[in-house]
């Protein structure tokens, strides 16, 4: 029995954000790893936010979090300094300061063609990573039994082809009938890879409740691939992820981005506890069709048509910051009615972190907290 709301609760106090970065949260009655759990479990006691509610862990050991310009743990890094270089697989990646993250550098794919994987591939030795040293550095540090830990792993299956053959070798390989022979050899060798990996994620830090796992589907628009596509040559190697993780008492986390409703099925199918969908998506339709089978991170879609037209989300907050308050604790109240339902929940998409003003964010916790009490 989830106890009702107390005000006492909306006290702030200092917490760490993402990243490790400091920001004001709530008196929870819970603490973020129980609640975390609760969450996944479809039982939370309020909405979970992942920018505030979960740990981000990308530990350095794992070559693509560097290459990535992505790492969080315990040790201080630099991404304007350390980010980019080889992935696991040796493909070089550069960091781009100015838009914060990093891209293959193109025009010389590793592969050519996919049936070259067997010959040009070099399959990284993890055992050669410093895992001993890693699990001392963040272990019970950075990874505390009292947060809710969520290792982030950048590239899954299609982003993997992508790394090595770029976009359009990578989709032409899963679309050609002559190509799909290789690709399920690739991937059946890469999921023997990513199951030892999380195998010694898992034995390594303890405190790892979750994976949020990388597969970008889509574009502004839609979707990549034909969902008959995706469900033959993709969704089998993710279930066995899923399974495994699931067999470790861990929860998944799809991180997938573009317009994606079509394929949420797959991400059913493939075994995913949750998914966030990006702002070009309907997340309140995705609730509605699919949310009592997986978890939805959803974003308000009440926000005024004068704001929603400008063109950038800092110019969208800047200007919802600016509504009356009683406006904004409104429009949190509407979604938390529209989508904090006990016996389907959803949890707060961290793409609308713009919205998140201390009225909407005192009034969204209030309100879902009623709301999941009842």
């Amino acid at each position: 029995m989830i106890p009702k709301f107390d005000p006492k609760e909306l006290d702030l106090v200092d917490v760490p954000g993402f990243g490790g970065m400091p920001m004001k949260s709530f008196s929870y009655p819970l603490n973020k790893h129980d609640h975390g759990v609760a969450t996944f479990q479809k039982k939370p006691w309020w909405q979970m936010m992942q920018a505030v509610d979960a740990q981000i862990f990308t530990p350095s050991i794992i070559p693509d979090n560097v290459a990535r310009g992505f790492v969080f743990e315990a040790a201080p890094f630099d991404a304007n300094t350390q980010g980019g270089g080889p992935d696991m697989f040796g493909v070089e990646w550069e960091y781009i300061k100015t838009v914060g993250g990093s891209m293959v550098r193109p025009g010389q794919p590793f592969l050519d063609d996919i049936s070259e994987w067997r010959e040009k591939i070099v399959w990284p030795d993890i055992d050669k990573w410093d895992w001993e040293g890693s699990a001392k550095l963040n272990n019970d540090t950075f990874l505390k039994k009292e947060n809710f830990n969520q290792m982030w792993f950048q590239t899954g299956f299609f982003e993997r082809l992508i790394a090595l053959m770029e976009f359009e070798g990578a989709a032409m390989a899963l679309f050609d009938e002559d190509s799909q022979e290789d690709v399920h050899a690739f991937f059946e060798k890469l999921t023997d890879l990513y199951l030892k990996i999380f195998e010694r994620i898992c034995d390594t830090y303890p405190n790892v409740d979750a994976f949020f796992i990388h597969d970008d589907w889509g574009s502004q628009k839609e979707t990549f691939f034909a969902p008959a596509l995706a469900e033959k040559m993709i969704v089998p190697y993710m279930r066995k992820v899923t399974d495994y993780l699931h067999s470790r008492g861990k929860f998944c986390e799809l991180h997938s981005c573009g317009n994606n409703y079509k394929q949420v099925p797959n991400y059913i199918k493939a075994g995913w506890d949750a998914w966030a969908p990006q702002l070009m998506n309907d997340s309140y339709k995705i609730y509605d069709d699919f949310g009592d089978k997986i978890l939805i991170a959803t974003f308000p879609q009440n926000i005024p048509e004068d704001i929603m037209a400008l063109q950038t989300t800092e110019e969208r907050g800047a200007a919802f910051a600016k509504l009356p308050e009683e406006e904004q604790r409104r429009i949190a109240r509407e979604y938390a009615d529209r989508v904090c339902q006990p016996g389907k929940p959803s949890f707060y998409n961290f793409y609308a972190a713009h919205w998140l003003t201390p009225a909407f964010r005192e009034e969204l916790y209030k309100q879902s907290r009623i709301n999941y009490s009842k």
